[in-house]
């Protein structure tokens, strides 16, 4: 079915979590849309994850409300799998009006009429109103420094799918957030001589003391806070669900295998560098760690809670040879490295978007999604309104003032201004134009 010259009210662009869950509002407040999605709901999920992945959140907080992950206990961890056949679901349970296979090209602002040009693989359409729901996770970032050799194989974490598409050798996993901790984790106990590069990251326990992080950073307020504290704009964190969720301790892995080294600074003539920064940034990982227990425990002296105790949660691993004696250089060719695998983070890519809606960073421009350019919206990015904006229930939250957001200006739109009342259609109007006279 062709879309070629079709109007639509509002467009949505992207039918991942951030797509699905705009829809839901707006079918809700009654508002005529259209999602586009260039491959399938929430294909990320499918294509853009290695194979064992499961969600990074327990089931009863990784999901929307008004549906529960089917076959998956609350406190358990969905697979990758699972969670795109719960987006299915979810799109399905509301008639969603989404349609698949259809990549938008470029949007650009009408001249002299309201609202916008959609270029699209399927033709053109109109819309007075655009909402990127296309997520932060658009284009794989590997650095410039990656090493020009073909007698490596060099991969995003985003291509990674299992040990078995690696050649044999030793590997050298550069980023050490929840993608790079769980990637190194399965290829050591696939039988690889894993390097794992350790940068800035925050370190949360996966429970305490009964209760899931997800659980704790909701209570202490941590998930609604609406600034960025300084200096954690960009740290990554390191936190895994895989093995029924446990929590990530870089002490442990060392103990298990897994050679660290500190933040990737170059490679020349097949030597790779590391900073010196390997037992620091443990140190600011376990602060962040140490942190939220004290957080949590004075959250349950607080309220009087009976929760149990848990000492063992404050227990240090033995320090590792590999962080009291850090490598700060390693021969990739003599440690017999034949595979990097870039766990670095992704970058936005609103190219197709051709509006006034961006800073000279190419960042957009927005006040809780609500673009700089009027008509045009933007949900799913980190940061949005919160720092649960880029999680699956944030960004139903967020979607959902959006979408009231969009239902507003579709009123002013829709008014066509006061008629007369009758009482003043029937007097002349040099009678209707006098002013009034008190007895």
């Amino acid at each position: 079915m062709t879309v070629d010259k079709t109007f639509i009210d509002t467009l949505v662009v992207g039918a991942g979590q951030a797509g699905v869950a705009m829809s839901e509002h707006l079918s809700k407040l009654g508002v005529p849309h259209l999602v586009l999605e260039r491959s399938r709901i929430a294909e990320a999920w499918r294509t853009g994850r290695w194979d064992s992945l499961v969600a990074n959140g327990p089931a009863w907080h990784d999901r929307f409300p008004g549906l529960d992950i089917e076959n998956v206990d609350p406190n358990g961890f969905a697979s990758k799998d699972q969670m795109a056949a719960y987006f299915e679901a979810y799109a399905r349970k509301f008639n969603a009006p989404i349609r698949t296979g259809v990549e938008v090209k470029r949007v650009t602002r009408n001249v002299g009429r309201p609202g916008f040009t959609v270029e699209t693989s399927d033709g053109v359409i109109e819309a007075n109103r655009v909402v990127a729901a296309t997520g932060p996770f658009q284009r794989p970032v590997i650095p410039a420094i990656a090493p020009k050799s073909e007698a490596l194989l060099q991969i995003h974490s985003a291509g990674y799918h299992n040990p078995a598409q690696l050649p044999d050798g030793a590997v050298l996993v550069v980023g050490a957030g929840s993608s790079g901790v769980q990637i190194a984790d399965e290829l050591r106990a696939a039988g690889k001589q894993v390097y794992l590069s350790v940068g800035a990251h925050d370190r949360p326990p996966r429970a305490y003391r009964g209760r899931d992080f997800c659980w704790w950073l909701g209570v202490l307020g941590e998930w609604d806070a609406e600034v960025v504290k300084p200096g954690k704009e960009h740290v990554t964190i390191a936190v895994s669900g895989a093995h029924g969720g446990r929590t990530v301790d870089f002490r442990r892995l060392a103990q298990e295998g897994i050679t660290l080294v500190g933040l990737t600074r170059a490679f020349e003539n097949g030597v790779v560098s590391f900073a010196p920064d390997l037992a620091e940034n443990l140190a600011r990982g376990d602060e962040n760690y140490l942190g939220l227990l004290d957080a949590a425990d004075a959250y349950i002296a607080r309220n009087g809670l009976d929760l149990p105790e848990e000492p063992e949660a404050r227990r240090t691993w033995p320090q590792p040879d590999c962080v009291a004696h850090p490598l700060l250089e390693l021969d990739l060719a003599k440690a017999g490295v034949t595979s990097i695998i870039w766990a670095t983070g992704y970058a936005v890519d609103f190219s197709w978007l051709q509006v006034d809606a961006f800073a000279a960073n190419g960042k957009p421009r927005h006040q809780r999604g609500v673009g700089a350019e009027p008509g045009i919206y933007f949900i799913g990015l980190p940061w949005l309104s919160r720092r649960g904006s880029a999680f699956i229930w944030g960004v139903w939250h967020d979607a959902r003032h959006i979408a009231d957001h969009i239902a507003i200006q579709r009123k002013y739109q829709a008014y066509q201004g006061i008629s007369p009342r009758p009482a003043d259609a029937a007097q002349p109007a040099q009678a209707a134009a006098q002013p009034a006279v008190s007895a």
